[in-house]
């Protein structure tokens, strides 16, 4: 998986490629842990994310609970399978999804 972080001001972008699996939530979990301080603002960029695992759900979560004590967070540009995924767990309903 890739990440690519964008900040402006209080705002943060974070745009993931490729797959988030239980490595890459890993991963995911370690860049937030490090990049949300500060942060009002948390946008995920769903774009080039073509695959995702519940680890991955279960870092999205934890990005969103701590989010909701500083800010706000959106997910963007979600694939139409991911979406799938989102709607088949109600996950559409707690994500902010633009």
């Amino acid at each position: 998986m890739t990440i690519q972080k964008e900040q402006n001001g209080t705002s943060l972008t974070m745009k993931l490629g490729g797959k988030l699996d239980m490595a890459a939530a890993q991963k995911l979990e370690e860049e937030l842990r490090t990049s949300l301080k500060g942060v009002t603002e948390l946008i995920i960029d769903f774009q080039d994310l073509i695959y995702l695992t519940s680890a991955g759900i279960r870092v999205l979560m934890g990005a969103q609970r701590e989010m909701e004590r500083s800010g706000t967070m959106v997910i963007r540009n979600v694939g139409e399978e991911i979406m799938h995924i989102f709607e088949m767990t109600g996950l559409n309903e707690v994500f902010p999804i633009e």
